[in-house]
C-alpha cells in the first residue's frame, strides 16, 4: 500500500474537480474501504501481489515427486478426480481430500498417472446432488470437435516454450492501440490460429505503424459467437486458436518488433455454463456470485461475482497475476467496467450528474476489486497498461491511487464513436455543427487519460454498420474501383479520413482501431450461429481487398499508415489538449492546434475556399498531410510542396498574423511549421 493517509488521499482526489465536494463523505467511505480490504488480504506486511498467486496453488501441477491438484469448493461432500487416467470412472483411489476448514481439495498422484494432453474433469458430491465439473483453475481446456464437449487437458509438453525477450518492457509512449481478434483474422471462412496471425497479421500491424496489440477472447469461452466476453475458464488461454506456446510466440514476436500487448480482462461477469464454466461450482450459486436475482445478468444471461468476498477477490486478483506471469501480457483492457460499477448495471441510464456517481446504487465492493486489481497489476508492472472500458464517466477511474483514484492508467472516451453514429446516421453531413463537434471530441475528465477512438468492434456488430458502410452503403459492392467515379463512395472515402484524423487529432492520450476499419472494411461482424446457419462469412478480414492495387481500400490504408506515421513523428499524443483557433459552421470549418501543426478541417460538401484566412503563430508552414491527395483517393485539388506564409495584420482591427490557405471541400490539411521537420521520428 501507498504510505499515504486516507485523509490525503481524499484532499488530492476533492482538489481535481471542484463539483467533487459535495460528496466528500462518499468519495472518503470509498478510499476507506480500498484500504481497509488492502490490509485484510495482506498481513504481516506482505503485497497485494503476494496474495494475488492463488494460481501458483490452485489447479494442476507438476511437482518433483509428482502431480498435485487443488481446487476451492467449500459445499461439496466429495470430490474425484476423472479422466482418461480411469476411464472417466469414479473411483475411491482418486478421491481428493479436504486439507482445511475453507473448502480447499486435494490429490496428490505419481507421475506416471498423468501425461501429457491427458483429458480429466472433477466430479463433485453436495448435498441433494452431484455432477462433472471443469477446474476453476484449469490452465489448459479443449473441446472435442466431434462431440463438443470440453474438458481440462493435462498440459506439460515436452519442449516448453523459451521466451526470446523475457524481460521485454513497453516504451512509454501513448498507445495506438490496433484491437484484433485471432479467430476472425483469416480471410477464410473458418477461425483463425494464433500461428496464422502472427505469420501473416502481425506484419500488418507492424507496417500500419501502431505500438499497442490488444487481443480480444484470450480466456476460455465456450461459445465463439460471445467474442469472448462469456468466459468459462479464467486461466486457460482459448483453446479453438491454438496451444498456449503458439500464443506465447505471437506475444514474444509482437514484443520482437516493439509492440506492447495487451489482452480483454473479462472480469464483469461470467459464463452461466455449470460443467465447463463455475457457476454452481460446489452446488451453490453463491460459491463465486451473488446469490439470488443480484447474481445474474438479465440482459447479458451471465453470473456476477461477488466482490465482497475474500476468495473471490483471491481468484480475480490472481487472475490478473497469472496473465501477467505466465504470457509476459503488458495489459489489460477491462471490460465491462460500468457494469460492474452499478447494481442496475448502468442499462438504460444516461448519466447526467455527478449524483448518479454517489448513491446506494454504486457497487462500492466492485470498485474496491478494481482499485485492488490496478494495485496488483503495477506494483508487479509498473509500465504496464489497464484501461477502463466504462460509458458511465465515473470520476475518478483513471486517476491514480496516490490520488484517491482507482488506479487505471486510461479509460475509453466512448462517447466518441457513440457520437459518429449518431452524426452519420441521422444528420446530413451539410448539417454537421462545427460546435457541437468540437465539443464531442473534447469533452473529457481533463485530470483522467483517455482514449478515443471512431470505431472499435462495438460499432461493427451485427445489427450495426461500419462507418464506411453508414457512409457508402450498397455502394461498396460496386464502386470501389480506383476508376470509378461514384460520388456516394467519393463522400464516403473523403469523410471516413476526415472522421479518423480529427478523432485521432484531438484524442487526449491514446487512439484505438479495429483490425481492418482502417481500410474501410465492408459490413459487419456476425459469428456463426444457428440464425445465420452457423456462417463464417461476416466473422473473418477479408485482407485480399486492401491487397488489390485495382480497388479504393488501399487509399484508405495508406492515409491510416501515414496518419498514424505523423502522430507519431510530431508526438501529437503526448502534447497538451488541441487548442481551438478558429470554427465557421456556415463554412463548415473548423481549425486547431496541437503538438505545434495546424490541423484546418473543411466539412462542406460541396464549399471550396480559396483564400480561406485564420489566426497562427507567426512563421512559415508547409503541409505535411493532406486527406484529399491522390494517393489517398482524393483530387489533388492542393499544391503540397509550396510553403505557406503567415500575413501581418493589415488593420488594426485584424489579427496580428493569419495564415491563408486553399481548404477544397471535405478536405483536411495539416501545417508544420518549419523549425517542427527536426521533430523526433
Amino acid at each position: 500500500m501507498p504510505n499515504l493517509s486516507e485523509k490525503e488521499r481524499l484532499k488530492r482526489f476533492l482538489s481535481s474537480d471542484t463539483y467533487l465536494g459535495a460528496h466528500r463523505e462518499a468519495i472518503a467511505r470509498r478510499i476507506a474501504h480500498i484500504v481497509r480490504t488492502g490490509r485484510r488480504l495482506t498481513p504481516k506486511g506482505r503485497r497485494l501481489a503476494d496474495f494475488a498467486s492463488g494460481h501458483e496453488y490452485f489447479g494442476l501441477h507438476r511437482e518433483a515427486e509428482g502431480w498435485v491438484l487443488r481446487e476451492w469448493a467449500p459445499n461439496a461432500t466429495a470430490v474425484y478426480l476423472i479422466g482418461d487416467l480411469c476411464d472417466w470412472q469414479v473411483r475411491e483411489e482418486l478421491a481428493l481430500a479436504r486439507i482445511d476448514g475453507n473448502g480447499t481439495w486435494e490429490i496428490r498422484l505419481p507421475a506416471s498417472r498423468l501425461r501429457h494432453q491427458d483429458l480429466y474433469r472433477l466430479h463433485l458430491r453436495w448435498p441433494g446432488g452431484s455432477g462433472d465439473r471443469i477446474p476453476a483453475w484449469a490452465r489448459r481446456v479443449v473441446q472435442d470437435p466431434q462431440t463438443l464437449i470440453f474438458n481440462a487437458q493435462v498440459w506439460q509438453p515436452p519442449n516448453p516454450y523459451v521466451w526470446q525477450l523475457p524481460d521485454f518492457r513497453a516504451s512509454r509512449r501513448p498507445p495506438l492501440i490496433y484491437e484484433v481478434h485471432v479467430g476472425m483474422a483469416t480471410e477464410d471462412q473458418r477461425i483463425g490460429t494464433y500461428a496464422e496471425f502472427t505469420a501473416q497479421v502481425l506484419p500488418r500491424v507492424v507496417a500500419a505503424g501502431y505500438n499497442t496489440l490488444q487481443i480480444m477472447a484470450i480466456p476460455e469461452h465456450p461459445y465463439y459467437g460471445s467474442f469472448g466476453y462469456h468466459v468459462s475458464s479464467f486461466f486457460a488461454a482459448a483453446s479453438r486458436f491454438g496451444t498456449p506456446e503458439e500464443l506465447k510466440a505471437l506475444i514474444d514476436a509482437a514484443h520482437a518488433a516493439g509492440l506492447r500487448v495487451l489482452i480483454d480482462l473479462v472480469h464483469s461477469h461470467a459464463a452461466n455454463n455449470e460443467v465447463e464454466g463455475i457457476s454452481r461450482f460446489d452446488g451453490t450459486e453463491y460459491q463465486f456470485f451473488h446469490e439470488g436475482g443480484r447474481g445474474r445478468h438479465i440482459a447479458w444471461d451471465s453470473r456476477l461475482f461477488d466482490y465482497a468476498k475474500p476468495q473471490v477477490l483471491h481468484f480475480l486478483l490472481s487472475n490478473c497475476r497469472y496473465w501477467l506471469d505466465e504470457f509476459r501480457v503488458d495489459g489489460f483492457r477491462f471490460d465491462g467496467i460500468t457494469s460492474m460499477l452499478y447494481l442496475d448495471h448502468g442499462l438504460g441510464k444516461a448519466f447526467t450528474s455527478y449524483g448518479d456517481y454517489f448513491n446506494d446504487n454504486t457497487d462500492e465492493d466492485a470498485l474496491c476489486y478494481l482499485a485492488l486489481a490496478n494495485q496488483v497489476i503495477h506494483q508487479l508492472r509498473p509500465d504496464a497498461v489497464t484501461i477502463a472500458e466504462d460509458v458511465s464517466g465515473m470520476p475518478g477511474l483513471a486517476r491514480p491511487w496516490k490520488e484517491g483514484g482507482i488506479g487505471f492508467d486510461y479509460r475509453f472516451a466512448m462517447g466518441v464513436p457513440d457520437y459518429w453514429i449518431k452524426l452519420t446516421k441521422d444528420t446530413r453531413d451539410e448539417d454537421w455543427h462545427m460546435g457541437g463537434l468540437w465539443w464531442e471530441l473534447n469533452n473529457r475528465r481533463h485530470d483522467e487519460r483517455t482514449i478515443s477512438y471512431a470505431e472499435s468492434h462495438d460499432q461493427a456488430l451485427v445489427g450495426d454498420k461500419t462507418l464506411i458502410f453508414r457512409l457508402m452503403d450498397a455502394d461498396m459492392y460496386y464502386h470501389m474501383q480506383v476508376q470509378d467515379d461514384s460520388l456516394s463512395v467519393a463522400r464516403g472515402i473523403a469523410l471516413h479520413k476526415l472522421i479518423r484524423l480529427i478523432t485521432l487529432a484531438t484524442a487526449g492520450h491514446g487512439y484505438l482501431n479495429f483490425m481492418g476499419n482502417e481500410f474501410g472494411h465492408p459490413e459487419w461482424i456476425d459469428f456463426p450461429r444457428e440464425g445465420n446457419n452457423w456462417s463464417h462469412y461476416y466473422a473473418r478480414r477479408q485482407w485480399s481487398l486492401v491487397d488489390n492495387p485495382n480497388l479504393r481500400y488501399q487509399q484508405l490504408d495508406r492515409f491510416d499508415k501515414d496518419m498514424i506515421a505523423l502522430v507519431r513523428r510530431y508526438k501529437v499524443l503526448e502534447a497538451p489538449w488541441a487548442h481551438h483557433i478558429w470554427e465557421h459552421n456556415d463554412d463548415k470549418i473548423l481549425i486547431f492546434e496541437r503538438a505545434g501543426l495546424i490541423w484546418a478541417f473543411n466539412f462542406h460538401p460541396v464549399r471550396s475556399f480559396s483564400d480561406y484566412q485564420f489566426p497562427a503563430a507567426p512563421g512559415r508552414y508547409e503541409i505535411a498531410l493532406n486527406s484529399d491527395a491522390l494517393q489517398y483517393g482524393g483530387h489533388q485539388r492542393v499544391e503540397t510542396r509550396r510553403p505557406h506564409f503567415t500575413l501581418p495584420a493589415e488593420t488594426p482591427n485584424q489579427t496580428p498574423h493569419r495564415l491563408s490557405l486553399y481548404l477544397p471541400s471535405r478536405t483536411a490539411l495539416v501545417l508544420a511549421p518549419r523549425q517542427s521537420r527536426k521533430a523526433q521520428k
